[in-house]
C-alpha cells in the first residue's frame, strides 16, 4: 500500500492517529514528521521492519 501523503509513493509502515483529523498510514519518512505534533500516536504496522532505517 503507498503513503497516504499526496505524491509519496513509498510503502506504508506506520498508522497514525490523527485526533484533527482521519487516521493515515504513512511512510516511516513522513511518520517522523507527522509524529512529533502533540496528540498524534504512531503504530508500526506488523511485517514492516525492513523498511526503517
Amino acid at each position: 500500500m503507498s503513503c497516504d501523503v499526496s505524491e509519496c509513493e513509498n510503502s506504508t509502515a506506520v498508522r497514525l492517529y490523527i485526533p484533527w483529523a482521519d487516521t493515515r498510514a504513512v511512510c516511516p519518512a513522513h511518520a517522523r514528521a507527522l509524529a512529533q505534533q502533540d496528540g498524534v500516536v504512531a503504530e508500526p504496522l506488523d511485517g514492516t521492519e525492513e523498511q526503517w532505517p
